[in-house]
């Protein structure tokens, strides 16, 4: 584990702009709890990491500030966004009014073969997840939830949906990842496509309700 306040980051490159590779990069680290809730982390610091200048570390900040995940401190850097465990709940609690009954209509209404194009995202959520790639978990994983939504037509849920899932960042998923659990939360969403193809509303919903249940879960692991 690196000293607090310093990360133990690659140097990035050029296939991407530099403002992108260094906001996955604190993605990852995000995911990862290697940036822990409370610290704060200089620009100039991180930039120094990277063997980048402070520009595009300051504006990926900034694009993770506008996602919830940090927040500027003045003449500091940024610090990681804490959360309660009331801050959990209560995102869960709207995760699951509105996610819930959203797929349970899915399964009378979805095309079916629109929901078998997301069977290699599914998969690949699991592949990554065998793996442990952890950023590639999280990215599959809200390719999924997002393309499954937007079978429902409706574009402004789809986004409080996004915006929830990212305020809400997935705790623990390190230490699930090193107990091989992530696997079985990972292959959920074999099941819940198999549900919804099958036409069972009821099935599908339960399916979703478990599913982010166990997501509160995650949250609630403990990051030592």
């Amino acid at each position: 584990m690196a000293a607090e306040g310093r990360l133990d980051l690659p140097v990035v490159g050029e296939r991407q702009s530099l403002r992108e590779q260094v906001a996955n990069a604190l993605r990852a680290a995000l995911i990862t709890g290697e940036m822990r809730p409370g610290v704060v982390y200089s620009a100039p610091v991180l930039a120094g990491q990277f063997g980048v200048s402070a520009t595009p570390v300051r504006e990926a900040m900034l694009d993770l500030a506008k996602e919830g995940l940090v927040e500027a401190v003045r003449n500091k850097g940024f610090r990681v966004t804490e959360l309660s465990e009331r801050d959990l709940d209560e995102l869960t609690e709207i995760r699951e009014l509105i996610e819930v009954p959203t797929v349970a209509r899915l399964a009378t209404s979805a095309d079916l073969d629109r929901l078998e194009r997301l069977r290699p995202i599914a998969e690949e959520i699991v592949s990554a997840a065998e793996g442990g790639d952890l950023l590639g978990y999280v990215d599959a994983d809200l390719r999924f939830h997002v393309e499954l939504l937007s079978l429902g037509g409706n574009g402004h849920l789809v986004e409080v949906v996004r915006d929830l899932r990212s305020r809400a960042r997935l705790y623990g998923l390190s230490e699930l990842a090193s107990r091989g659990t992530l696997v079985d939360s990972a292959r959920e969403h074999l099941e819940l496509l198999d549900r919804l193809i099958s036409r069972d509303s009821e099935a599908s919903g339960q399916m979703m309700a478990q599913h982010i249940g166990k997501v509160r879960g995650i949250w609630a692991s403990p990051q030592e």
